[in-house]
């Protein structure tokens, strides 16, 4: 490849990048001074709200230039408010299609094959979806774990007498991070009008969580049909216990299996890689014999159905 051509792609992808993290710095640098303005009075409500008047309809439907050149994907915007991950879907698609392109043009310019050079491209890609599923799984892993105190937190205040919103702030007050977080956005919802019943079930939707959901429900129930909501929630948190305790005796009853499976979906590919260094041109025939790039295909669904089936085994819900 022409060393002019080589530099000129360096070039073009620097400013890129450049030009991506200047803009998203950007927005946030105007949004931040819009508020200030409005915060010192040198830009008054009443002037907001007449250019809001006089926008024509592209002007109000006008987004920034990121979410326009990303797909509008729900799924990733539920997922991010489920991590609560600082960052908007338009970002997050940005970043990993800059990894993409990174990952890409790096074995390009290394020297490798053209047609594994995507797969690189491909794994970089794929890692914000991991961080973004990992600080989603920790999260609501705290969650969980926080809920049985939680809701005895709730039933001790429902006996001293204070109402079911009173509860609520006690848990923002007294309860760490997830938890104290999402209670205190019901609390505070409830305080600007919204139904406490609506405020609960928003708060399902941002923790999918089988156990918030039964609280959330004989939260509806009761104040449907009455009766004493503090022994309900004793019961419900004593059950939510009592799961985990059986679960964790299964964990450990499959530890065998769960670390046998892991072994054996590692193996290959280490195998693989140890003899991509010690024989290249041996391994080397997986892509480039046609009948080599069919057992490869064949042996990674092999290894797919694999880790299916031994995860159906060691995957016992409780």
């Amino acid at each position: 490849m022409a060393p002019l051509l080589i530099y000129g792609l360096v070039f073009i992808g620097v400013t890129a990048i450049t030009g991506v993290i200047f803009f998203i710095l950007g927005e946030g640098t105007a949004k931040t001074a819009e508020r200030l303005d409005l915060f010192t009075g040198r830009k008054k409500k009443d002037d907001e709200a007449t250019t809001i008047l006089k926008k024509t309809a592209l002007d109000r439907d006008k987004k920034s230039l990121l979410a326009a050149l990303t797909p509008n994907v729900p799924s990733l915007q539920k997922l991010i408010v489920q991590a609560d991950a600082n960052i908007t879907p338009s970002t997050f698609m940005v970043i990993s299609l800059i990894l993409a392109a990174l990952g890409f043009t790096a074995s390009w310019l290394a020297g490798v094959k053209l047609y594994l050079a995507p797969l690189l491209g491909l794994l970089l890609a794929v890692i914000p979806f991991a961080w973004l599923m990992h600080k989603r799984s920790s999260r609501l892993k705290t969650f969980a774990s926080q809920l049985p105190e939680s809701l005895e937190l709730v039933a001790r205040a429902l006996r001293a007498g204070h109402s079911l919103a009173a509860g609520l702030h006690v848990v923002a007050e007294e309860m760490p991070s997830p938890i104290a977080d999402e209670f205190n956005r019901v609390y505070e919802e409830q305080n600007l009008g919204i139904p406490i019943d609506e405020a609960l079930k928003s708060m399902t939707e941002r923790v999918p969580n089988l156990d918030l959901r039964f609280f959330v429900t004989s939260v509806c129930i009761q104040r449907t049909t009455g009766g004493d909501l503090a022994e309900i929630l004793d019961k419900i948190g004593y059950v939510i216990r009592e799961r985990f305790r059986i679960l964790g005796q299964v964990k450990a009853l499959t530890a065998e299996g769960r670390l046998s499976g892991v072994i054996l979906m590692a193996l290959p590919f280490l195998l693989f890689l140890i003899m991509l260094h010690i024989k290249y041109d041996y391994v080397e025939k997986l892509w480039t014999h046609p009948l080599g790039v069919k057992m490869a295909v064949g042996a990674l669904i092999m290894q797919l159905v694999g880790a299916l089936v031994i995860r159906h085994i060691v995957n016992i819900k409780v």
